[in-house]
């Protein structure tokens, strides 16, 4: 039975803490008491710039109250209902497109939808209400689903099995096409169709002899309608696996690998392997990461429908760029050097960073994406000219683009648009964009709330190393119904990401902006150890987890203070998994944070009871909360609304100086109620 928790403290010493593992799941609350394209980019553009001028209405029209009691429309509720997660997009063979959406109001349930036939229309839901399509490989999961055609694979949530669904016959039920177990000991990712040998190539891990430490392979499940065999191994001795990826003829198969201790950001390998005539692997050639003179992570291998195979590395520069692999020589060669990273790190099986949307004599053209100074860019590469052209969308962040007829489907957002996917449409020389339409978005209803909206300034501040610094978010306090005192600075809440080597986005996200509209500074940090800055940022954590990420949350806290943007005597912090560690790490060894809330960053529970009681015999005001049947990372509507609104009345009680406007009945506070 997964539990996950809430503690709360008041000014922590140093305690040692038990270590940190992730698997389900804990929340502690700690606290320290003392159309056509040109007329939708011009909407999108100004809203954002009637959003950045909000605030310069005569402060006369507005009502004065303390920070962090202003009274908002965007509720815990509104927040709850409004967190429907995306976990994949893809094409069939009709070209449109499918989505994979994490629901809320249905405890987490994952349902793939698909685009409807007709503009008007609603999209259908292709998931039968007896499955949900997710994937616990390797713990975060991911790739959970992969078409050809109108045949669906998928992995089902309950028995992790993988089934075969029709697209194209209604009421045709899912057909397992694994063996049973007898439960979910073994599970699947990230797989690709071989349409030589009718088979399904996939990630497996298989937990049936080890539970802690679980084989990894690669292996081919076949789709006949005969009875369900065995996969067939093609690949393993090595740790763990990603991104099996078929060439057109069936042919050659890429992927990479990696091993204990290296994480996939640290040290990784790119292999090719070549297909009998039975169907097994009988050669290798290690492609990238090998060679000892360079220290790379490849990621996301891709072959082009010439047979040409594409993938990202870090191995020159730094920073995760494309490259092309030439097999004659065995030699790589860059496509488009930048000081941009072109990739994430690989916490989750399928990211799809870029497409190859052209392979002909006269052109060879990728779509993709890449990061530079916390922005994200969409652009085309001309492999041939080694030319880089921008592309102009509303979308200031992107994740995942997918290929369709003579477009892009985008996954992405801004500061203005949450989390959506986007389709867009090129012309016939594919140089222009000409149409940029939203498809579906996690929170539709959102922009009604727009003149609540606080816009992320990315900030640059300095770290306790001299001449290093780190980056961050900040948003100000904003509603256009209030106003504070001349005299009085807003209490600052600081959310420090998991992973720890994700990366936070400036991006519309209605659990940010329920803060924001109440009077709250927030701010979201990239701290050292973070994607998105090249690897001499992202090594920055190695072997100073728990200290890099404190300090750089410390320091970006005093900057805001010293600025004059935040009150630095309530100054809170927040955070889950890895950043619930952090959390708990800044309150138990500095003096920055008066007050924080960790979320399933102590885990499994029984760590965050043992943090809790040591808490309580200290004296220091704490409370723990437990969800029974929750995960790593809240999926139900109702948790994810308690979990808000308790944090917000604890710091209001705790540090805060004003009286929630929002009915909110609290937990109990030992050693303060």
């Amino acid at each position: 039975m997964a539990l996950a928790a809430i503690a709360i403290v008041a000014r922590c010493s140093p305690l040692s803490f038990p270590k940190s593992n992730f698997s389900p799941l804990a929340r502690v609350l700690v606290a320290r008491s003392s159309s056509s394209f040109k007329p939708h980019l011009r909407r999108y553009k100004a809203m954002a710039s009637s959003l950045s001028s909000s605030g310069t209405a005569a402060k006369t029209e507005r009502v004065t109250a303390p920070y962090g009691s202003w009274k908002s429309p965007i509720t815990a509720d509104v927040v709850s209902g409004a967190s429907k997660r995306l976990d994949g997009i893809s094409v069939d063979g009709d070209g449109r497109l499918l989505w994979l959406e994490s629901r809320p109001s249905e405890s987490g349930r994952s349902v793939l939808v698909k685009e409807p036939e007709k503009p008007g229309e609603e999209p259908v839901d292709i998931t039968p209400k007896e499955f949900a399509v997710r994937t616990l490989c390797q713990e975060y999961g991911g790739g959970a689903f992969s078409i050809s055609g109108d045949t669906l694979v998928f992995s089902n949530y309950k028995d992790q099995r993988l089934y075969k669904q029709s697209l194209h016959l209604k009421d045709s039920p899912p057909l397992p096409i694994t063996p049973d177990y007898g439960g979910p000991s073994v599970c699947y990712a990230d797989g690709v169709f071989d349409g030589r040998f009718g088979r399904y190539v996939t990630v497996r891990e298989d937990r049936r002899e080890d539970s802690l430490n679980p084989t990894t392979m690669v292996v081919a499940v076949g789709l006949g309608e005969k009875d369900i065999q065995e996969p067939k191994v093609l690949i393993s001795g090595n740790d763990f696996y990603a991104f099996p990826r078929m060439d057109p003829k069936g042919e050659k198969i890429a992927w990479i690998e990696w091993g204990h201790p290296n994480m996939p950001w640290d040290k990784a390998e790119l292999w090719v392997g070549y297909i009998s005539e039975v169907g097994d692997i009988f050669k290798r050639v290690c492609v990238a990461g090998h060679d000892p003179k360079h220290v790379e992570s490849p990621t996301e291998p891709k072959w082009s429908p010439k047979g040409e195979l594409f993938f990202i590395t870090d191995r020159q520069n730094g920073f995760w760029n494309l490259y092309k692999w030439i097999e004659s020589t065995n030699e790589v060669l860059p496509l488009y050097p930048l000081n941009a990273e072109f990739a994430r790190s690989l916490w989750v099986f399928g990211m799809n960073s870029y497409e190859v949307i052209q392979s002909d004599k006269q052109k060879i053209l990728i779509a993709c994406s890449y990061r530079q100074r916390g922005r994200s860019h969409l652009a085309i590469i001309d492999v041939l000219q080694s030319s880089l052209s921008l592309l102009d969308i509303p979308f200031t962040d992107i994740q995942d683009i997918t290929s369709g007829n003579n477009c892009l489907y985008v996954e992405g957002a801004s500061g203005v648009l949450p989390t959506s996917v986007a389709k867009v449409t090129f012309n016939d020389e594919k140089s222009e964009i000409i149409d940029f339409r939203i498809i579906w978005s996690s929170s539709p209803d959102s922009l009604k709330y727009q003149s609540y909206f606080s816009l992320p300034e990315l900030i640059e501040f300095p770290t306790e190393v001299p001449g290093q610094n780190a980056y961050a978010y900040f948003y100000p306090p904003s509603n256009h119904v209030y106003q504070a005192s001349q005299e009085e600075k807003p209490p600052l809440l600081l959310k420090s990401h998991g992973g720890p080597t994700s990366e936070t986005r400036g991006v519309l996200n209605l659990s940010i902006q329920y803060w924001t509209s109440r009077g709250w500074a927030f701010v979201d940090v990239n701290y050292g150890g973070s994607t998105g800055y090249g690897r001499e940022f992202r090594e920055r954590l190695l072997g100073r987890w728990g200290i890099v990420d404190v300090d750089d949350c410390c320091s970006c806290a005093k900057f805001l203070v010293e600025s004059g943007k935040a009150d630095g005597n309530r100054l809170c912090i927040t955070g889950g998994s890895a950043g619930g560690y952090t959390t708990l790490a800044a309150l138990a060894f500095r003096e920055t944070f008066k007050a924080g809330a960790s979320l399933y960053g102590v885990v499994p529970p029984d760590q965050a009871r043992k943090i809790y009681e040591a808490l309580k015999q200290k004296g220091l005001p704490v409370a723990l909360v437990e969800y029974e049947g929750e995960q790593h990372g809240f999926r139900k509507a109702e948790n994810i609304k308690f979990t808000l609104e308790q944090q917000m009345v604890f710091f209001a009680r705790l540090v805060g100086h004003f009286d929630v406007a929002d009915e909110i009945t609290p937990i109990k506070i030992d050693n303060f109620d």
